[in-house]
């Protein structure tokens, strides 16, 4: 019982307690690392999902309506600015703490800006005065000087610009103008002279503190006909403090921008809950407006659908680790089972057996525990917990002195079924089975809230893996019998004895613990392709082509421009009516329906642009049909719009009384065709519409129908090519004139498929993602290669004795093999394929507790067992039918099959 002594018998059972220790090394890395890691996944995740999002959704803005002061006010400006500071000071400190930059601004009501250097042909030119904080450290002088407080006796308010707006007005340092408040009338109710004394170009554009409305390095262009283009002046604080004095009305704004760096993954849900308290802590005449709370949000939803789905595999591979270290120990302890019979025989008590195998776990397994726990800690991040380590190492210490105290008890007993009576066998099958219906039944009853995890949800998977498992050891013995009595009746010795053999072998430990790691690896490439699916099909929704083109209206001719650029091999026009209600006649008396989106497409050429991109987006006949607009259009309906419908007796199938749509100053006839729940080309979260066939309108129709999009097929194609000739059909469309600050109309936005897809691949939990899904599905099949030699070794030394005889009795080394081969093949495919089925099937009875869609853009993901992921379970399948015929033979060789027949031999 001395220490020399356990340590001469660790030396000399040096392979056993070197896999113990591996074992236990392998669990309290995994235990220590995997945190770590996940952690700073999700802190990168986190900084570079937020660092993506638009301004909108990175700021905090505080502003007041534009006010008019009393005239002896003259420190408005000053008096504002101070509040920078005192309303951050009043947040949440968990919201103050991701401050990064922050802004304030003072601002005029826009004024006509008049001077004798202003061409007329530039048109109407309204400014802002602006002054505030961070302009001029993120500016560069190109000429003047930066303006200071007014001068008298003029009281002359100094002003800067742009380069690219004075360049646009043509307009020079030194020039001065008037700035007025107008009337309808346009009579002068208040002016006020200004000076041009600078003019500026930005550092960086992409700068925070440009990031305002209206843009202070553009001219913003009119919203409408004989509106005026505006614009934004620098000034200083006084500047704005004398337009304040004219009775100038101000507004002033306070700006805080969310450092992405800045922050914590495990302060989420409290930063969350910060947000949603500022409005309670703003200054009274204040408003607040944020979108941070909403990209939190959504990273908050896929980061806790992560971390559900990864508590789920790290369980599968931690529950495997425990069943091959438990393995390992009763292997260590049946080879050293005469030793153990011994020292009771000669008296030993149970505690003396316990003490020996304890003195030599002691030396061994709580080292490799630490050494485990200290690589985890080396690997980048933080949130690993020492307890669950210690509580790892002390079970696997453990395992060897009670599978020790097993076998010294047990002097005999049916190596089949591990010394256990059938009847206390039967009963533990069928109350793991009954915990795993039971667990299933319980988990889809009472569902789970997304991100959470508890002790079911990370217990069912592992019950159902080990009951079937259970259920196949039970199963696969008797088709084996039966091609063992046919092989009987056939010449050669290797077929009946073989299937002989494997049916009558029961390795039930090993058989559990590969079913569960080739489930758990299962399970990662099931969920990882329904997810890689469900991308693809919220992607082919949003772009129903390679790209999709929006804007106002188009030219006719504007497709055919489009299918003219290289790479381009189809194009279908669409138009789309936001929000319509429809008429119960043709002089257009309203319908009792609401609001609907109406959409109008070429049908033909949409499913000819489908098929050319290879989206599976089905069109129905009726919008393939082709219609002349003055009978009733065929309509795919949905099922609200198709309700409203019936219930005002409009749009019936038979056309007699239609509906009426007015498209574009056309009055059109529609009858319902057919009602769908949704159609590509509506758009996401659509519930009220109506998809028309495009219809060919007579000569002396009021309008030609003119398209607001288009959706194009084509590899290659260059998007900016697509921009420009789209924007080109929509500048023709408008006739906007030779004003060279932009369009009147929005820009069109060009949308590619793959750039959607990209996207939706690129969220902040995807590194998280990967990271689980290669941690178990790389670690499900090395573990279950390593059970299964495990299962090999279990049955190596009644193995040994049988081909020991036959060798003697004449088996060639040929037939040895062969033997080898038909015995084991049948253990490997059971429990690999046993595993792939349960893994294929536990994300139908998951998926609607672990919030998958959450990576997807809300679009369901549909578990399917894809031909790839057959091919890989076969590839294991060979990979481990070789490894456990390699395991075989070296142990043979090791053992000297000539020597395992001398009489009380152990191997």
């Amino acid at each position: 019982m001395s220490l020399p002594g356990a340590a001469r018998r660790v030396r000399a059972y040096g392979g056993q307690f070197l896999l113990l220790a591996v074992l236990t090394l392998v669990t309290a890395l995994l235990i220590t690392g995997v945190p770590r890691v996940a952690d700073r996944l999700t802190g990168q995740g986190l900084t570079e999902y937020v660092a993506g999002q638009p301004v909108a959704r990175r700021d905090l803005t505080y502003s007041t309506a534009p006010t008019a002061f009393p005239p002896s006010t003259r420190t408005a400006v000053t008096g504002h600015a101070a509040e920078l500071a005192g309303i951050e000071e009043a947040m949440p400190g968990v919201v103050r703490d991701t401050i990064g930059q922050r802004w304030y601004v003072a601002q005029t009501v826009p004024g006509r800006l008049r001077g004798p250097t202003l061409a007329p042909e530039k048109g109407l030119i309204d400014v802002h005065l602006r002054a505030g904080t961070g302009i001029k450290e993120a500016a560069t002088l190109v000429d003047g000087r930066w303006p200071e407080r007014p001068v008298a006796p003029a009281r002359t308010v100094e002003v800067t610009l742009a380069e690219t707006i004075a360049g646009t007005l043509g307009v020079k340092t030194g020039d001065r103008f008037q700035l007025l408040i107008l009337d309808p009338d346009d009579n002068v109710l208040k002016s006020l002279p200004v000076r041009l004394v600078g003019v500026w170009r930005p550092n960086d554009p992409a700068d925070g503190v440009w990031d305002t409305l209206p843009s202070m390095l553009k001219l913003t262009p009119p919203e409408g006909d004989g509106d005026p283009f505006v614009g934004v002046a620098y000034t200083a604080d006084g500047g704005v403090d004398e337009a304040v004095a004219t009775g100038w009305p101000v507004s002033f704004g306070w700006r805080y921008r969310i450092a992405p760096d800045r922050l914590e993954p495990g302060r989420l849900d409290a930063l969350i809950a910060g947000v949603d308290g500022l409005e309670r802590s703003r200054p009274a005449v204040a408003t607040l407006s944020q979108g941070v709370d909403i990209a939190l949000r959504r990273f908050a939803d896929s980061l806790a659908a992560a971390r559900t789905l990864l508590a789920v595999i790290a369980a599968g591979l931690l529950a495997t680790l425990a069943g091959l270290t438990l393995l390992a120990a009763r292997l260590a302890a049946r080879r050293r089972r005469a030793e153990f019979h011994l020292i009771r025989a000669r008296g030993g008590s149970t505690g003396a057996v316990l003490r020996r195998g304890l003195a030599e776990s002691l030396l061994v397994l709580p080292a490799a525990a630490g050494i485990g726990w200290l690589l985890g800690g080396l690997l980048p991040g933080t949130g690993a917990s020492w307890r669950w380590v210690v509580i790892a190492g002390l079970l696997a210490t453990l395992l060897p002195p009670l599978a020790a105290l097993a076998v010294g008890r047990r002097a005999g007993g049916r190596s089949d079924l591990g010394g256990r009576s059938p009847a206390v066998r039967l009963t533990v099958e069928v109350a793991v089975l009954g915990l795993a219906v039971l667990g299933a039944f319980l988990l889809r009853r009472r569902g789970l809230t997304a991100g959470s995890v508890d002790p079911l949800l990370v217990s069912v998977p592992v019950l159902l893996a080990i009951a079937a498992a259970l259920l196949a050891l039970r199963a696969y013995p008797w088709p084996l019998r039966l091609v063992s009595r046919v092989a009987a009746r056939a010449r050669g010795s290797v077929a009946f004895l073989g299937t002989a053999r494997a049916g009558r072998a029961a390795t039930t430990g090993p058989l559990v613990v590969v079913v569960l790691a080739v489930a758990t690896a299962a399970f990662c490439g099931v969920v990882a392709t329904g997810i890689e699916t469900g991308r693809d099909t919220a992607a082919a929704q949003a772009v129903p082509g390679d790209l999709l083109v929006g804007g106002e209206r188009f030219t006719p001719d504007t497709a055919e421009k489009l299918a003219e650029l290289p790479g381009v091999r189809a194009v279908a026009p669409l138009l789309t009516v936001p929000a319509e209600r429809p008429y119960s006649d043709r002089a257009g008396r309203p319908a009792p329906i609401t609001e609907m989106r109406v959409v109008l497409v070429d049908g033909e050429r949409f499913a000819e642009v489908a098929r050319e991109a290879g989206v599976p987006v089905s069109v129905p006949d009726a919008v393939r049909a082709r219609a002349d607009g003055n009978s009733p259009l065929p309509a795919l309906v949905s099922p609200a719009v198709a309700e409203e419908l019936a219930d005002a007796g409009l749009a019936d199938a038979r056309g007699e009384r239609p509906a009426w749509l007015d498209v574009q100053g056309n009055r059109l006839p529609v009858r319902t065709a057919a009602t769908v729940d949704e159609f590509a080309l509506v758009g996401e979260g659509i519930r009220r519409f109506v998809v028309l066939p495009w219809p060919a309108l007579p000569a002396d129709a009021p309008h030609q129908l003119a398209p607001t999009g288009f959706v194009l097929a084509g590899s290659g194609v260059d998007a900016a090519e697509v921009d420009r000739v789209a924007s080109d059909g929509q500048r023709r469309y408008l006739r906007i004139g030779e004003v060279d600050a932009g369009d009147k109309a929005r820009a069109p936005e060009v949308t590619t498929r793959s750039a959607v897809r990209a996207d939706l691949g690129g969220t902040g939990v995807n590194g998280l993602l990967v990271f689980g899904f290669v941690l178990g599905a790389g670690g499900g099949a090395a573990l279950g290669l390593l059970g299964l030699a495990l299962a090999v070794l279990a049955g190596a030394r009644s193995r040994g004795q049988v081909l020991s005889r036959l060798r003697t009795m004449g088996l060639s080394r040929r037939q040895w093999r062969g033997l080898l081969m038909v015995e084991l093949t049948p253990l490997v495919l059971v429990s690999v394929l046993t595993g792939a089925v349960v893994g294929a099937l536990l994300p139908l009875l998951l998926t609607p507790v672990l919030g998958l869609p959450a990576f997807t853009g809300g679009v369901d993901v549909r578990p399917s067992f894809e031909p790839g992921l057959v091919a890989g379970v076969s590839v294991l399948a060979m990979l481990a039918l070789g490894f456990a015929i390699t395991v075989e033979a070296v142990n043979n060789r090791r053992l000297r099959l000539g020597e395992v027949l001398r009489l009380g031999e152990e191997s």
